[in-house]
């Protein structure tokens, strides 16, 4: 089952290319100090190598802060470019997989449109991220842009991990059941942290508090795809016979 394989591969690139990307230029920012260095950023960043921020715990600076400056805008834009075409043909695979396995289910669809969506609007927003628009209605539509991305990509999330529960017993040789619970979790967190946070994200007074959500989520979606790849296991000819 030549599906398998090929999301085995796709979701692990999925997970290292951002989260190696993103992780880069923040570690980049913060070796060339305010006032130091040809690519020194201001007050985007730690003066003191000492004052060294790590916004998964301190809330210190958003990711798009981090990103969005030269150079690093460089290294980002590309990486999500790269991430949203892989996103799209990760999405492609899984319904070719379900199709086979169960042909009329009835969430197959949805997860396309979602899944592929999400790419969509990644890429949108990677694209724009760091352009500067002296209209308003540009910077609100790189918000909303970037809210689509969100929304599609957990309801896309969510419908697999529905559609994977229900043609589990087909499926049960093919995969590591526990980390397909521990997907469900995940999954299960994100939504609620989303419907709890989203209310509030207008309110500029909690900035700390909506940096480090906003790293610990983009963390969050990414190691999906890193159980996705620890969750099928590698499919032999023997063990396909039983799909």
């Amino acid at each position: 089952m030549k599906e398998i394989k090929w999301i085995k591969s796709i979701s692990i690139w999925i997970f290292i290319i951002p989260f190696l990307s993103v992780n880069f230029c923040l570690i980049f920012n913060q070796s060339f100090p305010s006032g130091e260095g040809p690519f020194a950023i201001g007050d985007t960043i730690a003066d003191k190598a000492s004052d060294w921020i790590i916004p998964y715990i301190d809330g210190n600076n958003s990711i798009s802060r981090v990103v969005r400056v030269f150079p690093n805008s460089l290294i980002f834009k590309p990486s999500m470019i790269i991430t949203s075409i892989l996103l799209i043909f990760y999405w492609i695979y899984n319904a070719q997989l379900i199709k086979t396995i169960n042909s009329d289910h009835k969430h197959i669809k949805k997860i396309l449109f979602f899944g592929i969506g999400s790419a969509i609007f990644l890429s949108i927003h990677s694209i724009f991220l760091g352009i500067k628009f002296d209209i308003s209605i540009f910077k609100l539509l790189r918000r909303i842009v970037l809210l689509a991305f969100i929304i599609f990509e957990i309801v896309a999330q969510a419908y697999l991990i529905v559609i994977l529960f229900n043609i589990k017993n087909k499926i049960s040789h093919l995969i590591n059941e526990k980390i397909l619970k521990i997907k469900r979790i995940l999954v299960t967190i994100l939504i609620l942290v989303a419907i709890i946070t989203i209310p509030f994200l207008p309110f500029n007074n909690l900035k700390t508090l909506k940096y480090l959500l906003e790293w610990n989520y983009f963390l969050g979606v990414i190691l999906f795809y890193l159980l996705t790849f620890l969750m099928w296991k590698k499919p032999h000819s023997h063990t396909l016979s039983g799909v």
